[in-house]
């Protein structure tokens, strides 16, 4: 009874209040610092879940890409060189599947699907490393293979679409498991995944941009003319190219000696205080890049109108015979490919990028890099077969839409004049471009005619 009296006399001086609420704030304290901890854990999770899958999307982009060129390429050596690739992607996308938490049956099957067509691109890339062509039933098969690529890519689409807009999550579909994917892929017929063991079980005895925009910057710039300017010289330059009415005021940031082509870089502030990044090149002051962010909230102006105006643009700016190839519009603004025509024969390698505002017709962007490193005169007199012996190299399947010359780069930096032929084989649409000199296939690429614009791989 006194150790009773005595305690209840600590509490009310305050002692053990004080000892309780220390220890309920301590527990407070940790119950906070677990729970971020697991927040944190589970953030990093689906971030990696997320990169993950995106990967994963990105790469089975890329085996229906090299599936489809796969189907029409008819020379051993460029078929060969398709075939790598194709067995490269496949691999790369069964990696980053299996970092997925989902165990199911579909998933399963994809696993199957990209394992198949890694070994059996492999297969084919020996035959024709050995000069072999591939027979019809080779073209079949990858012809079915593709099919199942495209049906998969629009799943793995739809999931990404449901992942972006928050609707699922990593988390859920690792405990949910088999249900959840079944429904997230429910608009989508089941039968396609799960026939795909029983389709490939007969292959298992077998055992792979806007266009050229990646190979145009030569060590050699030969579109680069004049002397060397100076810093004033080339700030004068870069108001007369935007315009000396628009501008507010204009601060220079110094020469880049160790870009791919040297240049003097400034910054615009516009009248309407919009900002401009703009860059001269100190060989001959041309200009090399121009940017000019705003807001595009409507659209006006059509696609063709767009590309006039483009056109007109490059005249009065001294870029004279260029002709659009292949655009990407996106929120507002088109970004449009222009290539120099010399003779009726497009020289990709000297190409320009331009932003158009479709609410006014603007122009918000000019990208140079390709035209400054590789205009020049060329000589396309060397001309060894016909129109008519390169179109019998083709693919018999290709229903060809319109032909032509075109000066294309390769990956080694050196250009190749070439027959283009735009044709279709089914519903995929490609561009097949045959040596000029001696008739050998040199490149294939595919035609991505998406809602935001036509686009090549």
């Amino acid at each position: 009874m006194n150790i009773l009296k005595d305690w209840i006399s600590r509490l009310k001086k305050g002692h053990m209040l004080s000892v309780i609420g220390i220890f309920l704030l301590i527990i407070i304290v940790l119950g906070v610092i677990l729970y971020n901890s697991r927040k944190e854990a589970k953030q990093v999770s689906e971030n990696t879940y997320n990169m993950a899958f995106y990967e994963l999307v990105d790469y089975v982009g890329n085996v229906e890409t090299y599936l489809a060129k796969s189907m029409i390429s008819t020379t051993p050596e460029h078929g060969a060189e398709t075939l790598t690739h194709l067995w490269r992607e496949a691999n790369l996308a069964q990696t980053y599947l299996t970092r997925l938490p989902i165990e199911t049956q579909e998933l399963e099957n994809t696993q199957k699907f990209l394992n198949q067509v890694s070994d059996y691109s492999y297969s084919l890339s020996r035959k024709n490393i050995y000069g072999v062509s591939l027979s019809n039933e080779d073209l079949d098969n990858l012809k079915e293979l593709h099919s199942y690529s495209v049906e998969l890519e629009n799943t793995l689409t739809q999931l990404s679409d449901d992942i972006n807009s928050g609707r699922v999550k990593w988390g859920e579909l690792a405990d949910k498991g088999q249900t959840a994917f079944a429904q997230e892929v429910s608009t989508i017929s089941q039968d396609s995944f799960s026939s795909l063991e029983e389709t490939f079980h007969e292959y298992s005895g077998l055992i792979y941009d806007g266009a050229f925009s990646e190979h145009i910057t030569s060590a050699e710039k030969k579109g680069l003319t004049g002397e060397n300017i100076d810093e004033e010289t080339a700030k004068q330059t870069a108001q007369d190219f935007f315009g000396k009415d628009k501008i507010k005021s204009i601060e220079g940031s110094g020469l880049s000696e160790n870009a791919t082509i040297p240049a003097y870089g400034f910054t615009i502030t516009t009248n309407d205080d919009n900002i401009v990044s703009i860059s001269i090149s100190q060989q001959g002051g041309h200009i090399i890049y121009m940017n000019y962010n705003r807001d595009v909230n409507t659209e006006i102006i059509g696609i063709e109108e767009a590309n006039q105006k483009g056109k007109e643009y490059l005249e009065s700016k001294g870029f004279s015979n260029m002709k659009e190839t292949y655009y990407l519009k996106q929120e507002g603004i088109m970004t449009i490919n222009y290539a120099y025509m010399q003779d009726n024969v497009v020289m990709y390698p000297d190409l320009i990028k331009l932003k158009v505002a479709l609410d006014n017709g603007e122009i918000l962007g000019v990208e140079t890099t390709g035209y400054l490193s590789n205009h020049t005169v060329r000589d396309i007199s060397n001309i060894k077969i016909t129109m008519e012996e390169a179109k019998k190299t083709l693919n018999d399947k290709l229903n060809i839409e319109s032909e032509g010359l075109a000066v294309i780069p390769t990956e080694w930096k050196t250009e190749v004049l070439c027959y283009e032929f735009k044709g279709k084989i089914d519903d995929t649409e490609f561009l097949v471009y045959i040596n000029a000199e001696d008739g050998r296939e040199q490149d294939i690429l595919v035609i991505k005619d998406t809602p935001n614009g036509i686009l090549t791989m």
